[in-house]
């Protein structure tokens, strides 16, 4: 009996993630693939890297999803001159009758979702103020903790390292992203229902269609999707497998990579996964799941070296030898 209400209550909360699905692809679109991805790290409780040029509809796709989820939704702009106090806020005076006190003073990572628009313009000191935020939802001023909202998601969009003006961020920065996902431009067709949507008449917004609540809950249904122990052993494998120095590493990664990924990784590829069985309506994750999981969680969290950069070598350019090696070794 619980089992039946337990299956019926995630079909309910899964249907309404799919009408904010609709609703968050009606307003950006020709980005079908990545409003799903984006959705797939929220229901996992993760944070979103988005990686992008100008103008492709970052901060309009961030905005409408915390309309949709019924979060408090704050945006921090990244400039060189952002101090972490900025981000987190700050002990203020009292002047009461004479006698002065302390007070915080929230800053705006104080909501339930924030948005760290470009955030590799700030200084890596300004960028590593996130990380006791991402990790703990938490912040630390003056000796005191202060807690942050529940649910609390960081999606920070970047530009391209190449363009002017930006500063790479640090690696336990990006290891606390659960995804890094790129926002392509869109293709002919798409981008003329782009200009006849934003140069015609106002559209309508995105509806709350979960509240704070329900995320919380869905989230939690996620983490009790089934995942097999054969399917555990290949995401271990498959991050092994990215080390130049484990044994056995193939020539390709000796040769590209600098440093592999962290257990994270395979944390995000997994939890990944349990969210995206869970959208589709199953009760545990298959292979195809993990496959769709692992450019996102791995692309931000390898590091090539310079001879990859020469040759033009990405990630996903090494990942399908990463995913038969782990196949061999978890056979």
């Amino acid at each position: 009996m619980e089992t039946d209400v337990l299956e019926r209550r995630a079909a309910e909360l899964v249907a309404k993630v799919r009408t904010l699905q609709r609703q968050l692809q009606a307003q950006v679109i020709g980005q079908d693939a990545l409003v799903q991805d984006l959705l797939v790290a929220v229901m996992a409780g993760g944070h979103v890297l988005l990686e992008g040029l100008p103008g492709l509809g970052k901060t309009l796709l961030v905005r409408s999803l915390a309309n949709g989820l019924g979060l408090q939704f704050a945006r921090i702009q990244f400039t060189p001159d952002l101090m972490p106090s900025d981000v987190m806020g700050t002990q203020v005076i009292d002047d009461d009758r004479g006698r002065r006190t302390f007070r915080f003073q929230p800053g705006p990572v104080f909501a339930g979702l924030v948005l760290a628009d470009e955030i590799n313009r700030a200084s890596p000191k300004t960028q590593s103020s996130l990380l006791e935020a991402m990790q703990e939802h938490a912040v630390t001023i003056g000796g005191t903790t202060h807690p942050l909202p529940d649910p609390f998601h960081v999606i920070a969009t970047q530009n391209p390292i190449e363009l002017e003006g930006t500063f790479p961020l640090p690696e336990a920065q990006l290891d606390r992203f659960l995804f890094r996902l790129d926002v392509r431009t869109p293709g002919v067709e798409s981008m003329a229902q782009i200009l006849a949507a934003t140069t015609g008449s106002a559209a309508r917004g995105v509806e709350i269609c979960l509240g704070a609540d329900d995320l919380r809950e869905l989230q939690g249904l996620v983490r009790r999707v089934l995942c097999g122990s054969h399917l555990l052993r290949f995401v271990a494998e498959l991050v092994l497998a990215t080390h130049p120095g484990h044994d056995p590493a193939d020539e390709r990664t000796r040769r590209f990579v600098r440093y592999g990924a962290s257990a994270r990784a395979g944390q995000a590829i997994v939890l990944g996964a349990k969210a995206r069985a869970l959208l589709a309506g199953r009760p545990a994750v298959t292979r195809e799941d993990l496959d769709l999981c692992i450019p996102a969680a791995l692309r931000h969290r390898v590091l090539l070296g310079f001879e990859a950069d020469a040759e033009r070598m990405t990630v996903e350019d090494l990942v399908p030898g990463w995913r038969a090696a782990a196949e061999r070794r978890s056979a």
